[in-house]
């Protein structure tokens, strides 16, 4: 069934408009707060919070709409999208396009460079200090002209961007004009109120005005590409995973038109390994990855491709056996949970009897696959695992070699 069914809210006539994300509370497990981002039946960007079900954990409740934000929309694209919270501080993020159309022809300057206005900008909200919101004071228009909940300003349409969660740093997909799309960068440890450029430049280059357009203090973007490689970036993250130890500190991003997939470090300073993944990423059979409208992440950092043609979530796994490589007590999320499925059951004693005997797949954490906690993973959890399910013995546990 559904966790959360608000279709009735939601206009849905096409463009760019819809259920464009969620982010769940820090605190979800106590208050039981998550944050909705979507297009209401005026075409406004609202960004509302709910309660999960007070009987229920696997459902919310459409009636606890709290709405949080509402932002009129000139036109019916370029609405961003992304609402997430800030790994260091706890504050609520949020990305807005310019207000649509082309060229982001809104007043004198564009929504992009007008602090008026919120539009074209990323928005940093206080969730927890009132109802329905407070800014927090070391906000960069807090005090001076200017829209106290502006972060960063100059986006056309921020609609997928992620925090680092290892370092806290954020990284943007901007959607280009007509010739370029880039992918944007906040170091964690920025004051906020930078300005990325939008619509005096596109990416890299000028846009309006097309000669001159730099008047200083401006954000380039730590990477960009032509139209001739896709249409539509799409932001995704930081690989901080255990399966694929080689990809750790990766950053992936794709192209919603071409289906293209890439990724590169960033230091903060350099970019380097700029790789095109798209083939490796290339799902066996007949399927194809061809809309990839978000990335996703899980609990321990392992990294999902979301295809809206064909409503699909894929995986980003190794192509070989890799013995993955967690740290110490970094991923025993879920005791006995031997093929990460979420769930302790059979499944797992089968995964390990298949590993230890058959040379299967490593377990993607083997805190938690040493079912038994003797520090070792061996035919012996398997056996744990089984007297668990089938004689109610004692639980797996991950106490003594986490």
């Amino acid at each position: 069934g559904f966790y959360l069914d608000i279709g009735t809210r939601i206009i849905k006539t096409g463009s760019e408009q819809g259920l464009l994300s969620l982010a769940f509370h820090p605190d979800y497990q106590t208050n039981g707060y998550f944050y909705v981002n979507y297009t209401n039946l005026a075409g406004a960007v609202t960004v509302s919070r709910f309660s999960v079900s007070a009987t229920n954990p696997d459902s919310a409740s459409p009636n606890s709409e709290l709405p949080i934000l509402t932002v009129p929309q000139p036109q019916s694209n370029h609405n961003g999208g992304t609402v997430l919270f800030g790994p260091n501080d706890g504050y609520l993020y949020i990305g807005l396009g310019d207000g649509g159309g082309s060229g982001d022809n809104h007043g004198t300057f564009g929504n992009g460079q007008d602090t008026s206005t919120v539009l074209g900008k990323i928005l940093r909200i206080d969730v927890d200090g009132g109802i329905p919101y407070t800014v927090p004071a070391d906000n960069p228009f807090v005090g001076r002209p200017g829209a106290d909940e502006i972060w960063a300003l100059g986006f056309r349409n921020p609609w997928r961007m992620s925090f680092d969660r290892a370092t806290g740093d954020l990284y943007i997909g901007d959607v280009g004009q007509d010739i370029w799309e880039e992918i944007d960068f906040q170091p964690a440890a920025s004051p906020g109120g930078e300005n990325y450029g939008w619509r005096l430049k596109e990416a890299n280059h000028c846009f309006n005005p097309p000669t001159g357009c730099n008047p200083g203090g401006l954000t380039n973007p730590v990477t960009e590409y032509s139209h001739s490689l896709g249409c539509s970036v799409t932001g995704g993250f930081v690989y901080r995973g255990c399966q694929i130890p080689a990809l750790r500190g990766t950053y992936f991003y794709a192209d919603f038109c071409s289906g293209r997939v890439w990724s590169f470090r960033f230091d903060g300073v350099t970019l380097s390994d700029s790789t095109d993944r798209t083939a490796q990423l290339d799902p066996p059979g007949n399927q194809v990855i061809s809309q990839i409208s978000s990335f996703g992440e899980d609990a321990r950092g392992e990294l999902f491709i979301l295809d809206y043609a064909d409503g699909e979530v894929y995986k980003i796994v190794s192509a070989v056996p890799v013995q993955p490589d967690c740290g110490a007590g970094a991923c025993c999320l879920n005791p006995g949970d031997a093929n990460d499925d979420g769930f302790v059951s059979v499944g797992d004693a089968v995964f390990t009897i298949t590993y230890v005997f058959r040379g299967g797949f490593p377990p993607a954490c083997p805190a938690a696959a040493d079912a038994n906690d003797d520090c070792a993973v061996n035919i012996g959890d398997a056996v744990f695992l089984v007297n668990y399910i089938f004689r109610a013995g004692p639980g797996p546990s991950c106490s003594q070699c986490s």
